[in-house]
């Protein structure tokens, strides 16, 4: 009989065990009303996002955390650069340097690196399968460093890339050269349409030779050269157990180079502000691709000068791919990383992200910063729409657009690695710094009455682009491997 109720007791304890690991540690609470655990987030949210988040934090505190016994305190650490460097300092312990939060934002480089320091929490114990399967699947996939399942960074909010346009300028071209949208729904037919804008506003000074102006910027050159050569079937870090091999395709890359660094030479697209919004206020360009959050920015006016400015209406359109390429978007936006703590701690910061990124809070949080939710169900033109929140006419044109972008695309990023932030770097600068030197040198060629074409005629033979890739794949390669 004792041998029976022990076998009894044991497969008792065995279900028991089981039903946690399928339905999650949350099973059974270890939180108090009575004695509230507090939780530290870091992030780097500034502005209106710094707003909408600090507000949502505090609805938290009055409600769900009040009934739980959670209160979460929000810290902004700066700029992501900001963030990264006190993230990984208390880590490390170093001397100064603050405790580690409960739940900080990275990018997978910074989560994998710290990862790889130890603290970092795998999540999929704390959630259940259901609870998972809400979210869109590339999201929840970016945070699997060792590929078993593991989610190691949770989806807060996301963004992709669109186009942005100054459509009040815009029309003003099209009315006169007959130009429609569709001519810039691809990269080739951007290069096409930019062309044909410089030459339309050279025109317009026919006593001056070569003075045209660009049409067009980008705002995140690694995520072109990553995303373009996706599109182009071709995977530059291919990364398998943590380490990556690369694979810069020699052909593909000069499509890359033929889309941008020669339509910049020319100077029918351009890179002067920080931000390519900048360019679109000063009115160097008049459209340009970057974030989807970064939309929230766009300025109300041109100003040309002290004495001249105007105002513009904005306009948002899909991120123009290559022409017969996969429909590849990128996905991009920190996630949220919850470090070691006690069983109270650790649950305690898996319910405030579970309830922050709940339909009606995700949702609120995108309209107000520009991001996108991160929940199949949210991720809905008719769900923002309808959602009841107050939204801007901005974010009313930019939402639609990037939630088609991640929908009707395959949402691509790079998986983490060693020194992954680094050589994505090299992308990020190897272009486009040396478009805007050699851009520099055309135009004062042009100034010293040189003809447009012999001011460029050295910039665009094969001879140049050559010499070019082989430096940037010798700089590339001292990642492989790693």
């Amino acid at each position: 009989m004792i041998r029976k109720k022990l076998i009894a007791l044991c497969l008792v304890f065995t279900m028991v065990t089981a039903l946690a690991g399928c339905g999650g540690k949350s099973a059974k609470s270890p939180l108090s009303a009575k004695n509230p655990v507090t939780i530290e987030v870091w992030n780097y949210y500034n502005g209106d996002q710094l707003t909408a988040f600090d507000n949502l934090v505090k609805e938290f505190n009055e409600t769900v955390g009040k009934e739980k016994g959670i209160i979460v305190k929000g810290s902004s650490q700066g700029s992501v650069n900001d963030l990264e460097t006190n993230v990984l300092a208390a880590i490390r312990g170093e001397v100064g340097a603050a405790e580690v939060p409960n739940i900080f934002m990275a990018y997978a480089d910074t989560a994998y690196t710290a990862d790889q320091m130890g603290g970092i929490v795998d999540l999929k114990p704390y959630l259940t399968e259901e609870e998972i399967a809400l979210y869109i699947e590339s999201y929840i996939k970016e945070g699997d460093f060792s590929g078993e399942g593991q989610i190691k960074i949770f989806p807060m909010a996301k963004s992709t890339e669109i186009l942005v346009l100054n459509k009040t300028d815009w029309d003003v071209f099209a009315a006169e050269t007959g130009a429609k949208y569709e001519d810039i729904a691809t990269m080739e037919g951007l290069v096409k349409t930019a062309q044909s804008y410089y030459e339309w506003t050279d025109a317009k000074t026919p006593d001056i030779d070569a003075d045209g102006k660009a049409l067009f910027g980008r705002d995140a050159m690694a995520n072109y050269m990553l995303i373009g050569s996706m599109q182009l079937g071709t995977e530059i870090f291919q990364v398998s157990d943590g380490k990556m091999t690369l694979n810069y395709d020699k052909t593909t890359v000069k499509k890359l180079w033929d889309n941008y660094y020669i339509p910049f030479v020319k100077g029918y697209f351009a890179a002067t502000g920080r931000f390519r919004s900048d360019d679109i206020k000063t009115g160097n360009i008049i459209a340009y691709v970057g974030s989807s959050s970064s939309a929230s920015f766009f300025p109300d006016i041109v100003s040309l000068n002290d004495q001249e400015s105007y105002p513009i209406e904005m306009d948002a359109l899909p991120s123009p791919g290559f022409a017969n390429g996969e429909a590849y978007t990128v996905q991009q936006g920190a996630g949220m990383i919850v470090t070691e703590g006690s069983e109270a701690e650790i649950y305690a910061s898996v319910e405030f992200l579970k309830w922050f990124t709940a339909d009606e809070q995700n949702i609120l949080f995108s309209v107000q910063s520009g991001y996108m939710p991160v929940t199949k169900t949210a991720n809905n033109k008719t769900a923002i729409l309808n959602s009841g929140a107050e939204i801007s006419l901005k974010m009313e044109k930019t939402l639609p657009v990037a939630v088609d972008m991640v929908n009707e695309h395959r949402p691509y990023t790079t998986k983490a690695f060693e020194d992954g932030t680094k050589a994505r770097n090299i992308l990020e600068y190897s272009m486009s710094d040396r478009a805007a030197e050699d851009r520099a040198i055309v135009v004062e060629r042009l100034a010293s009455g040189q003809s447009f074409d012999d001011a460029v005629a050295e910039f665009c033979t094969d001879d140049y682009f050559d010499a070019w890739y082989a430096e940037t794949l010798e700089q590339l390669q001292a990642f492989e491997g790693k």
